[in-house]
This record gives C-alpha cells, structure tokens and sequence, in this order.
C-alpha cells in the first residue's frame, strides 16, 4: 500500500463488559486528519453455537461459517482493507490482538507500520518482559507528549521509547535496513503506576513523537462506537439472526461513513488540506535523539529472546 497520505486502520472489539443477552462483533475503523469512520465488521460466533449447526441455521447463519477467534477475524479485516482502494500506512489495536504474534507478522509481511497496545508481561526480539524492559529506563528517557486532542484538550502523559534489535526476516531488504522496532511505554501524570505498553514497527525516518501519536489514534474507535450509536441507531436492534444483525450493522456503519464524508467535504472547501509523510548493566542505550536497546549482535533472528532480569 502506499504510504502516503499517513491514513491508519484500527481495529478493536467492541464487548460488554458483563455477561448479558448480546452479540458481539469485531470491528475496524480507518481514521485520517480528515475524518475517521467504521469500515469493516464480523459477528464472532463462540464454539457453543458453530457446533451446533441446527442453531446456527436457525440463526440463518451460512453453513461454512466456522468458529474463529476474535483475533482471527481482525486479521481477515484487516487484509480485506489492504486489498481494498484505501491507502493505509498504519495499524493499531489494543492489546487484546497486539499480544498476538501471527497478527503482528501478518502486517510486517504486508509492509504496514503499526503500534499495538500489549500487556505488561508481553515479550519479544531483545525484551522478555516490557515492564521489566521499562522499569530500568532512565529518568532521562521519559518524555511528556501529547498523543492527539480529547474531549477535554490534549490527552498528555509521559511517554519512553526504545528501539529494539531488527529482525533479519523482516526487517531487511538485500541487507539494507528498512524498517525498525519500538517498545513504548505511557505513564499516567496523577497515577505513575498505571503504564501502559506498546510494541511498534515503523519506517527508518519515523520519529516518536509520530509513534505517539498513533497509539493515541486507536480512540477513534470508541469516537466512530458513539457518532454511529447517537446518529445512526448502530446499537438499536433487536435481532436474533446473523442476516438482521448484519444488515443492520451494515447500514448504520454505511449512514455514518457517509456523515464523516460529508463533514469531510464542508471542512475542506477553501482551504486545502496539509498532511504530513507518515511514516550490559541496563539495555538502555542513546542513539542520537533516541534509546536503542542493546543487544550483542547487530541482527538477532525471529524468536530469539535475550535473558533480562528486572
């Protein structure tokens, strides 16, 4: 896909919080500087109902249609959105799908950057635990950043970022670099305890600041979750059969896409829009305006996983 304009996929589950008579359904927004609008959507089916294939056909739901995990279902979004005419240079998601390693190569082989919320005992190349990773990050490398605008202004935490060992697989081309790896970490500015961690991939040239900014990019979701529930009724059914709960879904995220657009087109007469390219004792190391973990080699192999301790 082409990089350019800096456009990003965010994918994220949309559940209650408690056990009630529900559906649930995976779901993908595409946000721009222009607008963001819910694209994609899947009714995930637990085991309890695609074994049950008179049930399912009760529920008018097609007979190959066979269990997958939420996560499996974002990845089918997510390369139906690649292949689709959007340009998009980013992925993120929660953590939920971020701790998901097949989900994470799917978008390096596809040449997309992404930054992925992970928990805090996700491991990877040259860090076996992020928090451990983080909790011995200098006072220095903490960095008070804005990750985009909210409800109520901009939404600033102290952010640390670190660049992790490359991936020979992946990350070269004829021996030459071309992509990179970040682990991140946010900390709340009245609870430093409450960390939130990251796990990126980007262009050589992308900065942190851009790195922050589109962690701060998966709200969108929850924007595009409300806008779609107060303007277009998306959570105002009452079905209980895949083709009504599909049509439903569909065309309240079709009302929505075309609000966005509209807006999109009124803010955009007569002016035009600016876009920017998107695109030891401790590990922790300076490299020029940035932290590079440090590892014994230059290149270390998918799956390696060098020994830290916290």
């Amino acid at each position: 896909m082409s990089p350019t304009p800096p456009k990003r996929a965010v994918i994220e589950i949309q559940a209650p919080g408690r056990t009630e008579n529900c559906q649930i359904g995976v779901f993908a927004a595409y946000a721009s500087a222009r607008g963001r609008a819910l694209v994609d959507r899947e009714l995930y089916l637990p085991k309890s109902w695609t074994e049950d294939r008179d049930r399912c056909r009760a529920a008018t739901i097609p007979d190959d249609r066979d269990f997958h995990t939420k996560g499996d279902l974002a990845k089918v979004m997510v390369l139906r959105a690649l292949a689709s005419e959007l340009p998009i240079a980013w992925v993120t998601a929660d953590s939920a799908y971020g701790q998901e390693g097949l989900f994470r190569r799917l978008l390096e082989q596809s040449g997309v950057g992404y930054v992925l919320a992970v928990p805090k005992s996700q491991f990877s190349v040259g860090c076996p635990r992020i928090d451990w990773l983080f909790a011995q990050a200098p006072a220095e490398a903490w960095e008070r950043i804005s990750c985009g605008d909210g409800a109520k202004g901009p939404r600033v935490y102290d952010w640390a970022a670190i660049q992790l060992p490359a991936v020979a697989e992946y990350d070269y081309q004829d021996g030459t670099p071309v992509r990179r790896r970040w682990a991140l970490a946010r900390r709340s500015l009245t609870k430093p305890d409450e960390i939130a961690y990251y796990l990126a991939y980007s262009q050589l040239d992308t900065t942190v600041e851009q790195l922050v900014r589109i962690a701060g990019t998966r709200w969108a979701i929850e924007e595009c979750f409300q806008a779609a529930k107060n303007e277009c009724g998306l959570d105002q059914y009452e079905v209980r059969r895949y083709t009504g709960w599909m049509r439903h879904i569909t065309l309240a995220m079709l009302a929505h896409t075309f609000l966005a657009a509209m807006a999109a087109a009124a803010a955009s007469k007569g002016a035009a829009e600016t876009v920017p390219t998107p695109w030891s004792t401790s590990p922790w190391q300076r490299s020029g305006d940035s932290w590079r973990a440090a590892v014994p080699t230059a290149r270390v192999r998918y799956g390696a996983r060098p020994a830290l301790t916290p």
